[in-house]
């Protein structure tokens, strides 16, 4: 009753005039971000975050995470339309929707995309509601072991369930952790990794470090493939909107399916886009239809949709009430809260109720707001991609080089920015994964304070790590992620013998 009560608040301070048109405001750009392919949540967030400095944080944040609702919809558009995937997780939408447009059924698509994605949400958006709270109380118990326990779970998960190589995982993560040195030393107050450049004193932002690698990283690899868009226009008239909507039940199952599966996704450090594909898969091999997904079928287009924004949702719980992102968005969010000087984890349910509670209310009432934006203003946005690409990728670029320049009103941060673009596209081309090189980058000094404090407390001795059932069972599990993959190899190879076995012994027909 009391996350009730203090959600109600939450809604008394969204539904203000102010709050309500910076929601509105953040709906549009994230759909615009979406939908142009070479932006992405996370580097839209990023550009967009040092206009915020001068707004009250709780405002800030309204606007920033209805930027992220934004292009969790915006994606879909291009992906159904013009099989141009807007955003990562945009991919698995592809495979139907796309053919259902080529069919004359876009807006039915489009309709079932959006709907799917706010149902997605909703679900996700519910669990926050409820489960933050009670994770921020558990998380008063912790101290620095725990709060490094923690961070070794994610990044071990990032290693051991990534779907790339975990050797490619590591080494992006090794970078983020080498970049996250450079500058003072918080302990010691020495500097690191300077070799003698005093503008390396601050360190390498990790703003400038995101808006590099995934906005003048993806333009750059988008200019390369000579992108060009051409694809079915669409409109969506209530009558498409009522027929699909009547469909949807049909697909509960397939919901609730890809709900649970995005809510799992965004909590561990999966993420959007493992969380579509995987959602798709499971969908395909469980429907009924499963044989025609690839050829138009609606319930293809719903599956990754739900579990996307399901996952992009959730992955703002473990931020809140840890401080641990689960996503790369989430990691430009936390460093935003640090930034307007919140400190992410369980005493800002105590200590900024008003800033959790309104930015959960948020939730609720952008997901519904961005629904009935992107169902009235598709063919305003679809218009977008007729613009030559030669004529957009230089204005991205343009709009990346004022977000890095205007965090620290140093030249210096845009050729930091463009040589981190270079690396972002030097990454994409070798199949490295970024998001945990951002990790690394964002949450690298705090691991180290938080191992080097415990090493402190017990003098050295790394046994603290296993000292309560607490801390001991976070590391058990950390280690336990990490060398998942083997350990699935392992009971791969028990069983393999085992079903020869049965298949030997079991009577022929």
């Amino acid at each position: 009753m009391e996350e009730l009560n203090a959600l109600f608040h939450g809604f008394a301070t969204v539904i203000s005039p102010m709050n309500f048109l910076l929601m509105l405001v953040g709906i549009i750009l994230g759909v615009l971000i979406g939908v142009l392919p070479g932006l992405g949540g996370a580097n839209g967030v990023a550009i967009l975050l040092p206009l915020t400095f001068s707004m009250n944080p709780t405002s800030a944040i309204i606007m920033l995470s209805c930027i992220y609702w934004g292009a969790l919809f915006g994606g879909a558009i291009t992906s159904v339309l013009f099989n141009i995937p807007g955003e990562p997780w945009s991919v698995a939408t592809t495979f139907d929707g796309y053919p259902m447009a080529q069919q004359g059924k876009a807006g039915e698509a489009l309709t079932g995309a959006f709907t799917s994605s706010f149902i997605g949400a909703f679900i996700a958006v519910v669990m926050i509601t409820f489960m933050a709270p009670l994770v921020a109380k558990f998380a008063l118990k912790f101290g620095p072991p725990e709060f490094f326990s923690v961070y070794l779970l994610t990044f071990c998960s990032f290693v051991g369930m990534g779907k790339g190589s975990p050797f490619k995982i590591l080494a992006s993560m090794t970078l983020g952790f080498a970049l996250a040195c450079v500058g003072m030393d918080t302990v010691t107050g020495q500097l690191r990794l300077t070799f003698g450049f005093h503008e390396l004193m601050r360190g390498f932002d990790f703003l400038i470090a995101v808006i590099g690698l995934f906005g003048i990283g993806e333009i750059l690899l988008s200019m390369e493939e000579g992108l060009a868009f051409n694809g079915k226009s669409a409109r969506i008239d209530p009558k498409v909107v009522f027929n699909t909507w009547k469909q949807l039940p049909a697909y509960w199952a397939t919901s609730l399916r890809a709900s649970l599966i995005g809510i799992w996704m965004g909590i561990t450090p999966g993420g959007a886009t493992p969380a579509s594909f995987m959602s798709y898969g499971v969908a395909k091999k469980m429907s009924k239809n499963g044989n025609n997904f690839g050829n138009g079928e609606l319930e293809g287009v719903v599956a990754p949709e739900t579990a996307a924004h399901a996952a992009g949702t959730s992955a703002l719980l473990p931020m809140l009430a840890l401080g641990i992102p689960g996503s790369p968005t989430a990691a430009v969010l936390l460093g935003g809260l640090l930034i307007w000087g919140l400190q992410p984890g369980p005493l800002l349910f105590v200590e900024q109720k008003d800033f959790v509670w309104g930015l959960i209310a948020s939730m609720y009432l952008g997901n519904l707001v961005g629904l009935l934006v992107v169902l009235t203003t598709v063919p305003l946005f679809a218009s977008i991609l007729r613009i030559p690409f030669s004529i957009i990728a230089p204005v991205i670029i343009v709009i990346c080089a004022i977000g890095a320049y205007t965090v620290h009103n140093a030249m210096l941060d845009i050729w930091f920015m463009l040589l981190f673009g270079v690396v972002g596209y030097v990454f994409k081309k070798l199949d490295y994964p970024l998001a945990p090189l951002v990790l690394a980058l964002v949450l690298g000094d705090k691991a180290e304070d938080a191992f080097r404090q415990s090493m402190l407390l017990s003098q050295g001795d790394l046994s603290i790590m296993f000292s309560n059932a607490l801390v001991g069972g976070i590391t058990a599990l950390a280690l336990v992620m990490l060398f998942w993959p083997l350990i699935s190899k392992l009971i791969a190879l028990v069983k393999a013998p085992k079903q020869q076995q049965f298949a030997a012994e079991r009577p022929v027909d």
